[in-house]
């Protein structure tokens, strides 16, 4: 559905790549501050890998396409034009941020960062505190009842 009435969008002032990347690199400046491996490096490089890889064809490669096939922004601090509710979105309402987790948890194990993996909990928790929240208050004035149906019928992640 597509919506005409404009609000000023969600009011995220992260942006949640920009906050993925930025805990990421503290967490391996960590690890080659305080060096904690628990992986052997072939082991490590092939989950990680194997991560990573979801985590791109989940997000870049399917839900970003899927987004701007729908004529909407894919940019948290933009106002939605269109509820999108297919592709990805099918599964999950935030398959961008979960794809953005998923290359986390892959780059991190690639790493074979400890740190790094101890941090993406707090990561995701703020996540889910001060930007899916907001996203979804926003949804829920653009779109109302629509969204309403879509949210009891797909899960906030997975």
């Amino acid at each position: 559905m597509t919506r005409d009435n404009r609000d000023d969008g969600p009011g995220v002032r992260i942006p949640p790549p920009l906050l993925y990347l930025a805990v990421l690199a503290i967490g391996i400046l960590l690890d080659v501050a305080y060096p904690v491996h628990v992986l052997p490096t072939a082991i490590a490089w092939t989950i990680g890998a194997l991560i990573l890889a979801a985590g791109v064809a989940l997000g870049p490669l399917w839900g970003i396409r899927t987004m701007l096939s729908a004529n909407t922004t894919v940019r948290p601090d933009r106002p939605a034009t269109t509820l999108v509710t297919d592709g990805p979105f099918r599964y999950s309402r935030n398959p961008l941020y979960l794809s953005l987790t998923l290359m986390y948890a892959g780059i991190g194990i690639i790493a074979n960062s400890l740190w790094a993996l101890i941090l993406l909990p707090a990561v995701v928790l703020f996540m889910s505190l001060f930007v899916i929240l907001r996203e979804e208050a926003h949804l829920q004035r653009a779109f109302g009842e629509e969204y309403e149906r879509y949210r009891a019928n797909v899960r906030r992640w997975l």
